[in-house]
């Protein structure tokens, strides 16, 4: 996952990629998940350009507190 800081409390998540052996077991979940809660315990907002991190977003209502 790549991601660039806007500021000090608002990250831009660009690209989701995982290996072509780990696709499918879950792994690209993970990596946003982990993405949610460490914005969560940063105070950050996310603002989701990666295709995949948007998809999840939509399927996870309970993200919205992190996403702008």
């Amino acid at each position: 996952m790549t991601f660039s800081r806007a500021s000090g409390h608002l990250i831009i998540i660009d690209h989701t990629r995982v290996p072509d052996a780990l696709r499918g077991k879950g792994v690209g979940q993970a990596l946003a998940e982990y993405a949610v809660s460490r914005a969560r315990a940063g105070e950050w907002k996310i603002v989701p350009l990666c295709p995949f991190f948007k998809a999840q977003s939509r399927q996870h209502p309970e993200w919205s507190d992190v996403l702008q």
